[in-house]
């Protein structure tokens, strides 16, 4: 199960860790994407829209829990690169601990405030009891959702991507499955996506429980393990809490944008639901590189071997721009192709073209400062991170995309452009961070007793 990333090809190691991952994130991505495909098919744009909004605030959660356990992908890391046993099986343990009473409390805070939730994010009115009958059944789920990710981090700390993937592709066939069954067969409409998702995501859970019971993990792990240890949660919690932030902020300003969209209307708020998944999709490349770059660079580090966690970042920057780019280019020619494989509704067609084609080019942008996130992350230094972000939504998404919509009231591509806008502003940050870090470390050097502190 521990892989170790420290020697041979960094090249080799990127893609083999990589692949695993984006093919994993494709199947988790292909949940929401399986719900609103289906929901299209066998419901109105009511439907489409209470799906479309209730997957964006999940996806929000899903990914803030993603966040914040890459503080534990980071520290386990750290320790199998140094060989530390012993302290990798102190990181698994206080991971559990901590992850089981976050979801314990984000759990029953959520189910009391669903329908404040979906008014806050101004749900069109034929939509609100679809969105809220779809929010309870997934806030239901939460513990779920929290215990795969919390597996899915230990495995790739562990420098394992493959198992995630096994665990996921199981629970994605099942999820499919569902979806038709109770939206096609029985019509539970939201209500049935959520319990397809719902219910898969927990066969994924059991699914990882049982193979890593069956396993050889190379781990003794003792009561001792799991006792809560200021240091190692201090230390997962420096990492994990900025990159959940960051990650709730770049959510939170697409449920802005989200709320633009809705007063705009019914058909504009079904093609920014609609394009926000297809984007999910296109951006799985730039978030393979992000857990890529951060599980090889926090061995590495670990190891002592400054020249290769660089390394491996220059691969991946090379690798995410030419992807971003022949993306970009193709979504040019086909994306009223690509919006009308979700609906039928041609003024939803239209408005989705519109705001894809501007919205796409931030694949390039995004790309490059996933990438430098990784790398940033791997050396405990999140607060980068969480910096280029805040400055990216507060300065130039969401007030480009209010401006947009309040301007050109015929048109959505204004406001796709506000989203590579605001990720130029991020890639020029994270190179002057960059910058700043090697000359801090004196030609790429830092005490490995000094990493994961993190400061910034």
């Amino acid at each position: 199960m521990e892989k170790n990333l420290t020697s041979g090809s960094v090249f080799r190691n990127m893609l083999r860790f990589a692949l695993p991952y984006l093919f994993s994130s494709f199947l988790q991505t292909l949940y929401g994407m399986a719900d609103l495909f289906i929901i299209g098919r066998f419901g109105g744009v009511d439907a489409i829209t209470a799906v479309s909004v209730g997957s964006q605030v999940m996806h929000m959660l899903t990914v803030m829990i993603v966040g914040l356990a890459m503080g534990s992908t980071v520290t386990i890391g750290q320790e199998v690169g140094a060989g530390r046993s012993r302290k990798v099986c102190e990181a698994v343990g206080n991971t559990v601990i901590l992850f089981m009473a976050v979801a314990a409390a984000v759990t029953v805070a959520l189910l009391a405030c669903v329908r404040p939730v979906v008014a806050l994010i101004a749900t069109p009115a034929e939509a609100v009891s679809g969105a809220v009958a779809y929010l309870t059944v997934c806030f239901a789920g939460i513990p779920f959702i929290t215990a795969y990710n919390i597996l899915s981090s230990v495995y790739r700390g562990l420098g394992d991507s493959k198992s995630p993937m096994y665990f996921i592709a199981v629970a994605c066939v099942i999820n499919i499955v569902l979806d038709y069954l109770f939206i096609g067969v029985w019509h539970l409409g939201p209500m049935g996506a959520a319990l397809g998702t719902t219910l898969s995501q927990a066969v994924s859970v059991v699914t990882a429980l049982a193979a890593m019971r069956g396993q050889k993990t190379g781990m003794v792990f003792k009561r001792e393990h799991f006792r809560p240890q200021k240091r190692v949660m201090a230390k997962m919690l420096g990492i994990g809490i900025p990159v959940a932030m960051q990650d709730g902020f770049i959510q939170i300003a697409f449920l802005v944008i989200t709320v633009i969209a809705n007063r705009r209307g019914l058909h504009d708020a079904a093609a920014v639901g609609i394009v926000e998944k297809m984007i999910g999709v296109v951006f799985l490349v730039p978030s393979a590189m992000l857990s890529a770059v951060s599980a090889l660079c926090a061995q590495n580090i670990g190891a002592d071997r400054h020249d290769r966690a660089e390394q491996t970042l220059r691969y991946a920057l090379a690798l995410t721009f030419f992807y971003g780019l022949a993306v970009s280019l193709l979504i040019q020619i086909c994306a009223g192709q690509a919006v009308g494989l979700f609906t039928q509704d041609e003024a939803a067609i239209l408005l989705g073209s519109q705001y894809i084609r501007g919205y796409i080019w931030d694949c390039i942008f995004a790309g490059a400062h996933f990438c430098f996130s990784g790398y940033f992350c791997a050396y405990g230094m999140s607060g980068i991170s969480f910096l280029h972000n805040f400055c990216s939504i507060v300065l130039v998404r969401v007030p480009g995309a209010y401006l947009a919509s309040r301007f050109f009231a015929d048109t959505l591509f204004p406001m796709g452009l506000a989203a590579p806008g605001g990720s130029l502003l991020s890639v020029l940050i994270c190179v002057a961070a960059f910058i700043w870090m090697r000359r801090r470390m004196g030609k790429n050097k830092i005490p490995v007793e000094d990493v994961g502190a993190g400061t910034f």
